[in-house]
C-alpha cells in the first residue's frame, strides 16, 4: 500500500513528465510546420534564433545515423528511470528530476520514431560560436541532470519518502 506521500511523489513524477512531453510534441509538430530546415529565423538577434534541424545521432550530433540504435537505448532507459522512480528515488525533488528527465526521453523517442531523427531548433550563440541546438525535451533532460548532480553533491536535497 501506497502512503500518501508515496501518491504524491508519482503525480509530480507522472504529471510534469506528461507535462514536457506533450509541450514538447505540441512545439515540435508547430516547428517542423512552419520552419525550414536549415533556415535560421532570428528570434532575438543573432543571440537567439530558429533553426529547424533534425538530429539522427545523439547529444550534439554525435553517432549520426543511428536513430533505431538510441530509439532501443531510449526505450530501456525509460524502463529504467520508471523502475528507479518506484524502487530507489526518494523526496519530492527527485521525484521533480526524474519526471523532466522521462518526459524529456519520451519526447526525443516520439521523434525518433515518428521522423527517424529528434527534431532539434533552439539555437544560441554570437556569431560563428554557437550552443548545439536543441529542443523541449533536451532543455528538460538537462535540467534534470543539473539537479541529479545538485542532489549528489548535497544529498540532504533528496529527501525522504515523507517529503511530499
Amino acid at each position: 500500500m501506497r502512503t500518501t506521500a508515496e501518491r504524491r511523489r508519482w503525480i509530480v513524477f507522472l504529471g510534469l513528465a506528461s507535462a514536457v512531453f506533450v509541450v514538447d510534441q505540441i512545439v515540435k509538430v508547430w516547428i517542423v510546420g512552419n520552419f525550414e530546415v536549415d533556415v535560421p529565423v532570428e528570434i532575438v538577434g543573432d543571440w537567439l534564433r530558429i533553426a529547424l534541424t533534425h538530429n539522427n545521432g545523439a547529444l550534439f550530433g554525435m553517432f549520426r545515423d543511428q536513430a533505431l540504435v538510441f530509439a532501443f537505448f531510449s526505450i530501456a532507459v525509460i524502463g529504467l528511470i520508471v523502475w528507479y522512480h518506484g524502487h530507489g528515488a526518494k523526496g519530492l525533488l527527485m521525484s521533480v528530476a526524474l519526471g523532466l528527465l522521462l518526459g524529456g526521453a519520451l519526447g526525443n523517442l516520439a521523434d525518433r520514431l515518428r521522423y527517424g531523427s529528434v527534431v532539434d531548433f533552439v539555437d544560441m550563440g554570437i556569431g560563428g560560436w554557437r550552443f548545439y541546438t536543441y529542443n523541449v525535451a533536451d532543455a528538460a533532460i538537462t535540467t534534470s541532470i543539473l539537479l541529479l548532480i545538485l542532489i549528489a553533491v548535497v544529498p540532504g536535497l533528496a529527501g525522504s519518502s515523507s517529503d511530499a
